[in-house]
């Protein structure tokens, strides 16, 4: 099936090319988003493989069906960007990844806390510069500390797991318990329990209408002084201006993002000789207790493989009239 892969990076071609080896597709890989200016490029293809900041939303999608798109194969578990009532509409299948290496986005939030807490990558930096001093570099035992945990699929559950390891005191919420993790020793309760409670608070929770920005003001005062934030899950989940108030009130005491809600304009482009007009995140990397990463916690070897592995599966379930097991549909919004 001719498929045109929007927003592909190096990578992606090394890795949907050697997943389709023996599927036979035909690949055809570009560089630019799936936007207005673009969809002209999906001429004469049967499908688009878009990732998580391509937008589709129903000028796109229509656009699309008009060039004679009929599947949208999405190589991310989000879905938030693709507009699915329009897609519906249209006619245009669905389907995305729903799952493939948890341990990944779970190892990558660890890091993240690891390298704020012990100042790893600030160390680094002044070895290089023959600075061996220890002055501001203190950190704190992970031991027994209160981690809470938004979110406990396989992403949550993974990272509440490392967690555990640590001997660290974990606490949970989710509208949908586990009782693996409950057998675990995870404890869950009530999220103003958790925003109370926590010294490191850590969001493992897709977006949705309920869960858009759900750190704000209101929750912000609620957590402990110095508390430590990580989100490697979706940017919109943090109102980004309320958490740059509350850095510079010294509310919060680390903050680590791998995902930012503008990051469709930064995240997976080399913008380094150019003025980034991102006024947010540029204050952001002022802060001596900001971490920023650019949408990298999914970004390892077996991830990309099993990534890759599952669009070409659904490409072809798709081609061949199978039922499509990793289709978002409808009833996955309400």
């Amino acid at each position: 099936m001719r498929t045109i892969v929007f927003s592909s990076k190096s990578y992606d071609k090394e890795f949907l090319t050697e997943a389709n080896s023996n599927a036979g597709h035909e690949m055809v890989f570009v560089d630019v988003p799936a936007d207005p200016q673009t969809v002209v490029l999906a001429r004469g293809f049967e499908a688009a493989c878009v990732f998580v900041n391509d937008e589709l939303n129903s000028k796109v999608l229509n656009a699309l069906h008009q060039e004679g798109i009929k599947m949208i194969a999405l190589r991310c578990a989000g879905f938030n960007n693709v507009d699915l009532k329009a897609a519906h509409q249209l006619g245009i299948k669905v389907a995305r990844v729903p799952a493939y290496s948890p341990n990944a986005v779970a190892e990558h939030a660890v890091a993240l806390i690891l390298t704020l807490n012990r100042k790893t990558h600030k160390a680094y930096n002044r070895v290089r510069e023959q600075n061996f001093s220890l002055e501001r570099l203190t950190g704190f035992d992970l031991f027994k500390k209160t981690v809470g945990v938004v979110g406990t699929g396989k992403i949550g559950q993974a990272f509440c797991s490392i967690m555990l390891g640590f001997g660290c005191k974990v606490l949970a919420f989710d509208k949908y318990p586990s009782q693996k993790m409950k057998d675990l020793g995870v404890e869950y309760v009530e999220m103003d329990q958790l925003l109370e409670q926590s010294d490191i608070i850590s969001l493992h929770c897709p977006l949705t209408p309920e869960t858009h920005h759900m750190i704000n003001a209101d929750t912000l005062a609620k957590m402990k002084p110095n508390v430590m934030l990580i989100n490697t899950s979706r940017g919109k989940l943090i109102n980004t201006q309320e958490v740059y108030n509350a850095l510079k009130k010294q509310k919060i005491g680390y903050l680590g993002i791998d995902v930012y809600e503008s990051e469709e304009n930064l995240f997976f482009s080399d913008l380094s000789e150019m003025v980034v007009r991102d006024r947010l995140i540029a204050r952001l990397t002022t802060f001596p207790n900001v971490l920023i990463t650019a949408h990298q916690a999914f970004f390892t070897q077996e991830a990309l493989t099993e990534i890759s592995q599952t669009t070409i599966a659904n490409l072809t379930a798709f081609q061949n009239g199978e039922a499509l097991v990793n289709e978002v549909t409808l009833d996955m919004i309400k």
